[in-house]
């Protein structure tokens, strides 16, 4: 997957290059590509950005170094997303259906946004990763990236535990836990040292329910309206949890 990142400040994706998505580009999964919208301005100060018409605090990225960049990434034939407060909330769903583009195009505004022509001119998605304001789409490209490209086949190489993770299912994650057995007067639960695996799923499958429901009460409901295939004993938990 090919991901061209259109930004003012291209050094703040250094973090993009490290760990399991640095891996995945250096096997050649992953081609992510930053480019500097400063670079397509045609202002002889190198600027990219000017008040906004109407008045108003702070400055507005211009349409035109925005359109020269978006032509040099030849993103007319590719899906466009621009990360905006004003876009639709990035969830699971949305993170599953970018990942089978084979191409993407992030559009990062900064300062008050962007000239509105951009956005009428050219067929682009507006994605927000939540209700506060941040100094730029920067940190939320890099979350969309993260959410995004984890989901390509190989970039994290067990896919199936991939699809096992919290939210994927339905609910939120189990606790876990690992050596050593007891930390400062803190056991590890005996179940999940009795080596029965129906017990040890169990268990984690009642944690899930329960921290679903106390700490995101939408996503259980959620959970409890969809179809499952559950057996016995995973109906009796959930209906413990439902009533």
């Amino acid at each position: 997957m090919k991901i061209d990142i259109l930004t003012l400040f291209p050094e703040m994706f250094s973090a993009l290059k490290v760990s399991m998505l640095g891996k995945a580009e250096e096997k050649g999964i992953l081609d992510i590509n930053t480019v500097d919208i400063r670079d397509y301005t045609l202002d002889k100060h190198n600027r990219a950005d000017d008040y906004p018409f109407g008045g108003g605090v702070g400055m507005l990225m211009m349409a035109e170094p925005i359109f020269r960049c978006l032509e040099s990434v030849e993103a007319e034939k590719k899906k466009i997303v621009y990360m905006s407060p004003k876009g639709k909330i990035l969830n699971q769903e949305t993170a599953e259906r970018l990942s089978k583009e084979e191409e993407l195009v992030i559009l990062c505004g900064h300062y008050e946004g962007i000239d509105q022509r951009v956005l009428d001119a050219w067929d682009i998605e507006e994605i927000s990763i939540g209700d506060y304001i941040l100094t730029g789409g920067e940190p939320a490209a890099i979350v969309l990236v993260d959410a995004v490209s984890r989901l390509v086949p190989g970039v994290l190489g067990d896919e199936e535990s991939v699809r096992d993770e919290s939210i994927y299912s339905g609910l939120l994650e189990h606790p876990q836990y690992t050596k050593p057995r007891d930390f400062r007067g803190m056991a590890v639960p005996e179940v999940l040292l009795s080596g029965h695996h129906l017990n040890i799923h169990l268990w984690q499958y009642e944690q899930a329910l329960k921290l679903t429901k106390e700490r995101r009460p939408d996503l259980f409901e959620k959970y409890c309206n969809s179809q499952h295939s559950l057996t016995k004993a995973e109906k009796n938990l959930l209906e413990k949890y439902r009533t």
